[in-house]
């Protein structure tokens, strides 16, 4: 039992090692009542979650309608999820369906509601607890928009420099080879736009595009009362000659932008989307840029490891998350809207909850995409990755009584929230368990987090310590199929709760006795703490509490 795979060891001993480096915070405000440090946010697609008025697409007085199902505002209910936010997908006015080509950053998107509808649902939101944060784009504009459509057609306005221009074609290429320089429609010269010829790209070279973009952010907290921004596409906000992505100047313009945010609203809070699964890239964001930043990386490396049953590289994603950003600063999720859902990837039930329970234990703020928690499928392309919300077996999934903007997937009838919310086995439930218990425990939500080695022979589990306070919790998940069993010897007194003697009960396991014959004690030399289970199912998940007697 004592013995380990070599290469599975050596990792355990680095995780156990980096993860006792202490990164400071550094930069921001130290605020003990920042909401964000506790908690779990929802990602919600407005136009897919709930349709209100019968036009076949979701809006914000139907999301409004539907607060109590992401939180009802009671910390011990069990007919909500318990999210304290939700992230909005862009819902200000733009050309397309999903929202990132913007056109005007000042309302609603009309197919939404209006301007008040949003007040009123971060009114109601409030009531409930929950936090209500918004999508900004600000790497680029649609090309409908007033700025650019002005910089196009005069070259002599003061739009003009709001964008990136060229006489002729540069043949420099975009930061993945693609083609990044696009041919104007009126005269015979190049816009720079890096995702496509209809998105082109803000010069934040200009001190007005900088000041323009700080209005918008403080329009939105000032007389929008949001509580903070999911920030798109940052790493390609400034190029700097050849450095397309991660320069310089782009640190400035988000140490900018995160300082106003902080300036108008101490307590809001504000998450990246840095895709590069790079720790050492990442770790260029911090520490006074933006509040959070998704964990790409340890996203990626937890779904494989559901997938294969391989831990090996979830410990070395989460060791090295854990070593080089901020305590709390990183954010877990599993997928989102530009990646094919959870049950499409991983196929399997048992896969998919022992993911959600991983994620749901690591700390920072955990993002939940819309659907995930009911098991919701969705491949490429991304219109079939946020179809709409499956509500019920009533007509459309109960999302419309009219014809919705995008099918339904074909299971709609069968997973749906009617189906899943009275049986305590279910995913959904899963999930509110899940989010009810890291509430409910410091420990859980804002605790700092010790990877532990083990004595796992089969290489699938994985083990860590959360601990605030008097409480501590082992949390252990067998991603593969067998079972396991485990011996976690010399536990750092200073991990467990103040002194003397401890008694290990279980706070929650999935499937029900996951984890069987467990014991702690002082068997080693020198009284050293050790834990020891016998027995861990496949796929199994368990939140031990350790508490003093």
């Amino acid at each position: 039992m004592k013995g380990c795979a070599a290469g599975l060891l050596a990792i355990l001993a680095a995780a156990c090692s980096i993860s006792s480096l202490s990164v400071p915070v550094g930069g921001l405000p130290k605020n003990t009542t920042q909401w964000w440090r506790d908690g779990v946010c929802y990602e919600v697609f407005v136009r897919s979650f709930y349709d209100s008025d019968g036009d076949g697409i979701g809006d914000l007085r139907g999301l409004t309608s539907r607060l109590d199902y992401i939180n009802d505002g009671n910390p011990a209910s069990t007919t909500s999820l318990g999210a304290n936010c939700i992230w909005l997908m862009p819902i200000d006015k733009s050309m397309s369906y999903h929202g990132y080509d913007v056109v005007d950053y000042y309302h609603v998107d009309p197919r939404y509601g209006t301007d008040d509808d949003f007040r009123i649902l971060v009114t109601e939101a409030h009531q409930r607890g929950i936090h209500v944060i918004v999508d900004f784009v600000p790497n680029h504009t649609g090309s409908e928009n007033p700025w650019f459509q002005a910089a196009l057609r005069d070259p002599g306005s003061p739009y003009r420099d709001w964008y990136r221009w060229s006489k002729t074609l540069p043949v420099q290429k975009g930061p993945w080879g693609q083609e990044a320089w696009h041919k104007s429609p009126l005269r015979d010269e190049y816009y720079y736009g890096v995702f496509w010829h209809e998105m082109p790209d803000l010069n934040y070279e200009n001190p007005s595009v900088r000041a323009e973009m700080q209005k918008v952010l403080t329009y939105w907290l000032k007389d929008m009362h949001a509580d903070g921004f999911r920030f798109d596409a940052i790493p390609y906000l400034v190029e700097d000659g050849n450095q397309l992505q991660h320069s310089r100047g782009t640190h400035d313009v988000l140490r900018q932008l995160g300082s106003t945010i902080r300036a108008e609203a101490p307590e809001s809070f504000s998450v990246g989307e840095m895709s590069d699964e790079s720790p050492e890239v990442m770790a260029t964001y911090y520490p006074d840029q933006l509040d959070s930043y998704f964990a790409f990386a340890v996203a990626r490396a937890t779904m494989q490891a559901a997938a294969t049953g391989d831990a090996s590289g979830f410990f070395k994603a989460v060791a090295q998350a854990n070593a080089r950003f901020p305590s709390g600063r990183w954010s877990p999720f599993l997928t989102n809207h530009d990646q094919p859902r959870v049950m499409t990837v991983l196929g399997d039930a048992a896969k998919a909850r022992v993911a959600a329970s991983a994620m749901l234990m690591l700390p920072g703020t955990p993002f939940v995409y819309y659907g995930e928690e009911i098991g919701m499928v969705g491949p490429k392309p991304d219109e079939l990755i946020r179809t709409p919300m499956q509500w019920s077996a009533a007509p459309n999934g109960g999302f419309t009584a009219g014809t919705p903007w995008e099918p339904l997937q074909p299971d709609w009838k069968t997973k749906n929230v009617a189906a899943q919310d009275s049986s305590r086995q279910s995913l959904l439930n899963h999930y509110r368990r899940l989010i009810q218990l890291r509430n409910a425990h410091p420990a859980l939500s804002s605790g700092p987090l010790t990877l532990l080695e083990t004595g796992d022979t089969t290489g699938t589990i994985a083990a860590w310590l959360r601990s605030a306070g008097d409480e501590a919790f082992l949390i252990v998940v067998n991603f593969g199929a067998r079972h396991g069993e485990l011996l976690m010897e010399r536990l750092p007194r200073s991990l467990l709760p103040g002194r003397g003697d401890y008694r290990l009960e279980s706070a929650y396991a999935d499937p029900d006795n996951a984890c069987a014959g467990y014991f702690f004690g002082y068997t080693l030399p020198g009284g050293v703490a050790a834990i020891q289970i016998r027995s861990v199912e496949p796929h199994g998940f368990c939140a031990i509490r350790i508490r003093r007697r």
